[in-house]
């Protein structure tokens, strides 16, 4: 693009949605990857069947991760600090990366997904998806965002109840090699939940920086 049309865009305000819009498109790609998790804890899916399903989305989301670094560079503005905006990238990249691994090690430890993770891997779609309401609402109505910031924590919140729950309720039984499996496996939910938190804050940082 051309420096003048290039200035045009940024005037008009189509180089920011189009940085916004790739952004969202991430978090759709990582919600996809999230579901494929919760139909395999729901036995809908086999771990291993996840596990290919994934690497589509995770390809996804690192295609749209080198887009939305292209946007940021040729933007003279941009609706948040880039910086932020990279960060937030980061950070949502970072679940998609963890469901993965999540999945991947259902299938490597030969696990049997628990239907009782269907319900905090669900809690991980649904803060993504409030994040996702937060892109479209960034550009015509920027003090909602933070609505969706504190719904996007309220699921994490969530994510990290159950793990607690879970993990107290593990302990009361006897030590085994399924316990260790299930003790692991727990622990990778909760960094994907983590990961959600730190999505959040990074976009709660970015709106206070611009008096939101």
């Amino acid at each position: 693009m051309t420096g003048v049309r290039r200035m045009f865009a940024d005037l008009t305000g189509r180089a920011q949605r189009r940085a916004v819009e790739v952004l969202a498109e991430q978090l759709d790609a990582t919600v996809h990857g999230v579901r494929l998790a919760a139909r395999m804890t729901a036995g809908e899916l086999a771990p291993a069947q996840a596990r290919a399903g994934m690497v589509e989305a995770e390809h996804a989301g690192d295609a749209l991760r080198v887009r939305l670094i292209s946007e940021i560079s040729s933007a003279l503005t941009t609706p948040i600090d880039r910086e932020d905006l990279y960060r937030l990238s980061r950070s949502v990249d970072d679940v998609l990366d963890n469901v993965r691994d999540f999945v991947r090690e259902n299938d490597l430890y030969q696990a049997t997904p628990d239907p009782a993770d269907t319900e905090a891997v669900l809690a991980v779609a649904d803060g993504l998806t409030h994040l996702r309401r937060g892109m479209d609402q960034l550009i015509p109505a920027p003090g909602a965002v933070i609505d969706s910031v504190l719904a996007a924590r309220k699921c994490a919140a969530r994510v990290r109840q159950h793990y607690q729950n879970s993990v107290a309720a593990l302990f009361d039984g006897e030590l085994s090699s399924e316990m260790l499996k299930r003790r692991e496996l727990l622990r990778r939910l909760d960094i994907v939940g983590l990961r959600l938190a730190e999505s959040a804050a990074t976009l709660s940082d970015a709106m206070q920086k611009r008096g939101h």
